[in-house]
């Protein structure tokens, strides 16, 4: 089954994709989007009769883990490197006028 993909639609997809195609390239998409179309037909002849549908070709898990805190409280540790701390904060020097 062919299918013909008019000018219409060539312009209506370059607008879309914002983009300036000459005359020789909207005559490629043309027969491009074409041929993607038919293949298109062509896996719809296909016998899926007893294949069971999925969203992904590999199996996919939950990757989410407990949110635990594995690290602690090291507050005094990196304060420690501080060049000048005050009430378990770092201070710096003023960026705006206060």
């Amino acid at each position: 089954m062919a299918n013909i993909i008019d000018d219409a639609t060539i312009e209506y997809v370059g607008i879309l994709a914002k983009l300036e195609l000459t005359d020789e390239e909207k005559e490629q998409a043309k027969k491009d989007m074409g041929s993607m179309l038919d293949y298109i037909d062509k896996l719809g002849e296909l016998d899926t009769t007893g294949v069971e549908p999925m969203s992904h070709v590999f199996p996919v898990q939950n990757v989410f883990r407990e949110d635990v805190v594995t690290n602690g409280d090291a507050r005094e540790q990196i304060l420690a490197n501080a060049p000048e701390e005050k009430d378990g904060m770092f201070v710096v020097p003023q960026t705006f006028p206060g």
